[in-house]
């Protein structure tokens, strides 16, 4: 019963999440309020808090652990998770972060980013996703509930994946359809990851 919960609240989440990227939603929003200066900021907000409900369905629903790694084993993932974590930052810092998160378009009107292709971006061309999903892959401890939310996760992040690469391939045209022939989308040297 729980990972039935767990899969529904996820779904649930990725349903509206989904929505609220949606070009219906941006221009719904602009219909209502006029102005989209706050829009990303709400989105990221929104979606960190709308979150916090399956984390603490993970936490009080019946979960029993499916696998440990025993030491010295778990050190060297947790190592891995520490590096997928200052990675992950990094990637983040190689964007451009104020507009990612949504505080830039508080001061100035937003436009259009330029694709970023250097840094972590000539090894994957989606190094956040990578790094998250090294990340939560790395947990030397794992139970049911968590796995259950891991494989949704793994799932919704290989599904936005698909609808990003779309998005980015009609923002940048060609430069972004050569990107996509040299670069992984998501393993480094995985051939079949190229487009």
């Amino acid at each position: 019963m729980s990972i039935f919960i767990l899969l529904l609240a996820l779904a649930i989440w990725g349903v509206i999440h989904s929505f609220l990227a949606s070009h219906l939603a941006k221009d719904l929003f602009r219909l209502k309020i006029g102005s989209m200066d706050l829009y990303r900021l709400a989105y990221n907000v929104f979606a960190g808090i709308s979150f916090l409900p399956i984390l603490y369905l993970m936490t009080i629903l019946p979960d029993q652990l499916v696998y440990e790694v025993p030491s010295p084993w778990n050190l060297v993932m947790f190592g891995g998770q520490l590096l997928s974590a200052i990675l992950l930052t990094v990637a983040f810092l190689q964007t451009d972060s104020l507009s990612f998160v949504g505080l830039r378009q508080l001061f100035e009107e937003e436009k259009s980013g330029a694709l970023v292709t250097r840094g972590l971006y000539r090894v994957v061309r989606h190094p956040l996703y990578t790094f998250s999903l090294l990340f939560i892959w790395l947990t030397s401890s794992v139970s049911q509930n968590s796995l259950t939310v891991y494989i949704g996760a793994t799932l919704y992040i290989l599904i936005g994946v698909y609808f990003e690469e779309r998005k980015l391939l009609r923002e940048f045209g060609e430069a972004y359809a050569s990107y996509r022939k040299s670069t992984p989308m998501l393993i480094p040297g995985l051939a079949f990851g190229k487009k």
